[in-house]
């Protein structure tokens, strides 16, 4: 199986998934020295590596130089894991095909910040999360898998928003899994997995 490069911001659950469904991790990369993830990897005996935001001027110039830090590893997939970053076209042009991110919702709806909430105040009876290709477009591009809970009457954002990350821990995993085993296939904007892998979950 070919190897993998995740970017975070903070904590870093969703990477924390994909290590632990024993995944190829080839390094770890955050744009904060302090997200708490990188202690994470460390521990795992992961590489390492901090591209400081605040240290660029602009974000061309922070994108060129995470870029030279994904490429020192040589990856065949970029995984965006609460990577807290507006990525310009170029940089999203340079991974195109090979990078994935995960979105607290079900896209196309909630697509931005404050998805649960947003979920909340629609009155939607279903929310979720999506894995997809990245596009320069925000939060869009083609599909690989969703998952799907329940929003119940009595939830609050915070209760939503932990039946949902208990979701994104089980479709990142999978799809990643599936990119780097040669099992996606991306026709006319949609993708397709080979064999018979089910794209869409539901959870009670």
């Amino acid at each position: 199986m070919k190897g993998m490069v995740i970017l975070i911001s903070g904590r870093g659950s969703n990477m924390q998934a994909l290590v632990e469904a024993g995944l190829p991790v080839a390094a770890v990369i955050s744009n904060r020295a302090d997200a708490a993830g990188l202690a994470y990897a460390v521990g795992r005996g992961i590489a390492t590596a901090v591209v400081a935001h605040r240290d660029y001027a602009t974000r061309e110039a922070f994108d060129a130089a995470l870029a030279q830090a994904i490429d020192g590893f040589r990856p065949d997939l970029v995984a965006l894991a609460g990577f807290m970053r507006i990525l310009t076209d170029s940089f999203v042009l340079r991974y195109q095909g090979r990078m994935l991110n995960i979105h607290h919702s079900l896209l196309p709806a909630f697509s931005g910040l404050d998805t649960h909430a947003r979920a909340l105040a629609a009155g939607v009876k279903l929310h979720g999360c999506t894995v997809h290709f990245v596009t320069a477009e925000l939060d869009h591009g083609p599909i690989v898998i969703q998952a799907a809970v329940p929003v119940l009457p009595d939830d609050d954002e915070a209760q939503l928003a932990a039946r949902v990350l208990a979701q994104e821990h089980r479709i990142y995993p999978r799809a990643a899994r599936w990119f780097l085993e040669g099992n996606l296939v991306v026709e006319n904007g949609l993708v397709r997995v080979k064999g018979d892998h089910p794209q869409q979950l539901y959870a009670p």
